[in-house]
């Protein structure tokens, strides 16, 4: 007889409410179904959106979804700098918001292969402990810079104030770093996609076959 901790097998698509944590939400699932379970690829609380849960003997496979591109939309207020990136954090910098012409300039600049500040308030680790815990304990820590891909950075409207923009960054990628690197911080943050995976599909009942996840992920 097979473990009930590796059964059942496959992968739920989440979509995250604002609040919980994503272990939150792997701890639910796991408790729902009895299964070991783990996420491919972590949402901050305030977000929103399609979060991969793998369950059971699928979980195995978590390296495989781990390196997917991810696509977002976010709201982001280009007048104020937060220590976090997000509502969350404090203000550290106030300033007035670029023209149109001087956000698309920046925009601009920050597509394709770029090195970003890896957010604050992150998973990193520094010195052996999580960048986020440190932070709470107010430990300053000058964070390092990642090479990120900025597959897809576009602008969906502007009050002058508040940029709307649609995001697809490579694995790895903080869409906080962008909007630190714009001037601003995110307002909101909504995943919509993790590689072929969409939020369209999200279902929490749902349970997809391992054959099946890998199928959609080969093609």
């Amino acid at each position: 007889m097979v473990p009930r901790s590796k059964t059942p097998s496959g992968l739920v698509l989440y979509d995250k409410p604002a609040g919980p944590s994503s272990f939150a939400i792997v701890r639910d699932l796991r408790d729902r179904t009895g299964a070991r379970a783990g996420h491919a690829g972590t949402l901050d609380p305030f977000a929103t959106g399609l979060l991969l849960v793998l369950l059971g003997a699928f979980t195995k496979e978590a390296q495989r979804f781990v390196g997917l591109t991810k696509r977002y939309e976010t709201a982001v207020d280009l007048s104020t700098v937060t220590s976090t990136g997000d509502p969350e954090g404090e203000v550290v910098a106030e300033h007035v918001p670029p023209s149109e012409g001087e956000l698309l300039v920046r925009l601009d600049a920050l597509r394709g292969e770029v090195d970003l500040k890896i957010p604050a308030a992150s998973a990193v680790k520094i010195g052996g402990e999580r960048a986020y815990k440190l932070h709470r304990r107010g430990v300053a820590v000058d964070m390092p810079t990642r090479r990120t891909t900025v597959h897809e950075l576009e602008l969906l409207d502007y009050d002058g104030r508040l940029a709307k923009l649609e995001v697809e960054v490579s694995s790895g990628g903080y869409v906080r770093a962008v909007a630190e690197a714009l001037g601003g911080h995110c307002v909101s943050l909504r995943r919509t996609q993790v590689g072929p995976f969409g939020l369209d599909d999200a279902d929490p009942d749902q349970i997809i076959p391992p054959e099946e996840a890998l199928g959609v992920l080969e093609r």
